[in-house]
């Protein structure tokens, strides 16, 4: 018998959108939007919605380029 993973997102950190909104100081309101607009992805377990923060690093970070 073989095991499967059945994991959708095997190197993720799945969190709902409050700890999200408050890691990234913005609201949930905001972060709501982000998933409408495409912006990220949402992931609906059961009624509650959860976003990915490696994702989140990578889509809601950006660098702001210095002249030195």
């Amino acid at each position: 018998m073989t095991t499967q993973n059945h994991s959708i997102l095997p190197d993720s950190t799945i969190v709902p959108l409050t700890v999200a909104a408050e890691r990234f100081g913005v609201s949930v309101k905001t972060l709501r939007r982000r998933i409408a607009d495409g912006t990220i992805r949402g992931y609906r377990v059961g009624r509650l919605i959860r976003v990915d923060l490696h994702e989140l690093d990578k889509r809601l970070l950006v660098e702001i380029p210095s002249r030195r």
